[in-house]
């Protein structure tokens, strides 16, 4: 009886710890609830402010966090699938349209003033530290001399951004769409590996493969606070890059998911992701006038919309990049 009794009391224990649950990064006594946050790689950073800022809300008071960073696509196809997450944020729109379609996020998502999108950043080239190889134009990534690294599209949504920024590049200089899609052709002859996410792209470079990286603005700004040896440079015609943010309908805790959400729209939180290099969404955020304004910045509206994109460019079996990738023995498969 007394055997029992004893495991039955270590039981109670381990479940008042949490024991077998995800670890937290940013804990608090989760008085107040507890949120899931699933989200792309790349503002893992942001979010290590963010949240202790959250805390010292009247909203966010007492409320805990379990976090999860990975790439866009394989975030939003694993909630879709199951995983629990009472906020999301994705790298592209169309990671976010996959929930609305699952019934996960309510259709009227991208109902506010900024249209459900919480970050911007542009596509820019990171380089070794002095640049040696020259980079400044995108011509200079087809010349044959330089290696490219840039994550596996049909995985990372960042990757979807370079490509269609390097696509319409070549449209913004005068050139046919075949002569753009050709210009990709050549691009991935450049791309000796293609990760799964951008962040695994950008250790893949700070490791000391490749000479150049496509990715985001913010990820270099980041990378070069945190002391990685490079410089990069913002291309005369890139893309606008924008990143969608909302709570799910699953939620245990939808008022708390609501007002975490709305918090990230407050001064106080987009002057973090400034700091942490994004764009801000909301006007007159101190820090915003530091970004240089590309000559040519297009947005994928240009193309038509994502829906018209991912079946264009992103099919994994008919679409211009998987023909590409067949033809170089590339992988489509998104997991």
């Amino acid at each position: 009886m007394f055997r029992i009794y004893g495991l039955a009391l270590i039981a109670l224990l381990l479940v008042a710890s949490g024991c077998g649950g995800q670890s937290s990064a940013s804990d608090s006594s989760g008085a107040d609830g507890k949120l899931t946050l699933v989200a792309y790689s790349t503002p893992e950073e942001a979010y290590k402010e963010l949240i202790p800022a959250f805390n010292e809300t009247s909203d966010g008071k007492g409320v805990s966090f379990s976090q999860s960073y990975a790439a866009s696509g394989e975030q939003s196809r694993a909630v879709e699938g199951g995983l629990a997450a009472d906020v999301v944020e994705f790298s592209l729109e169309p990671d976010m349209t996959r929930l609305v379609d699952a019934d996960l996020v309510d259709k009227g998502w991208n109902q506010n003033e900024y249209k459900g999108m919480v970050t911007n950043s542009v596509v820019v080239f990171m380089v070794r530290k002095g640049n040696p190889k020259g980079i400044k134009d995108w011509d200079d990534l087809v010349t044959g001399d330089v290696e490219v690294l840039e994550p596996n599209p049909f995985t990372s949504g960042g990757a979807k951004w370079n490509i269609m920024a390097a696509y319409g590049a070549q449209l913004e200089k005068g050139k046919s769409a075949r002569e753009a899609e050709q210009y990709l052709a050549e691009l991935f002859k450049n791309v000796p590996v293609l990760d799964k996410s951008a962040r695994e792209s950008l250790q893949t470079f700070s490791s000391g493969k490749g000479d150049v990286l496509l990715g985001y603005e913010n990820e270099a700004i980041l990378a070069q606070q945190k002391g990685e040896d490079i410089d990069y440079i913002v291309p005369e015609q890139t893309l606008l890059i924008e990143n969608p943010v909302a709570a799910t309908s699953e939620s245990k805790e939808p008022d708390v998911a609501k007002a975490f959400v709305d918090f990230l729209y407050t001064p106080e939180a987009q002057q973090i992701f400034v700091g942490k290099g994004y764009r801000p969404v909301v006007k007159d955020t101190p820090g915003a006038d530091k970004f240089p304004e590309p000559a040519d910045l297009f947005d994928i509206t240009k193309f038509g919309g994502w829906d018209k994109v991912n079946t264009d460019f992103f099919d994994p079996e008919e679409g211009v990049v998987a023909k590409i990738f067949q033809d170089q023995g590339k992988s489509t498969a998104s997991d």
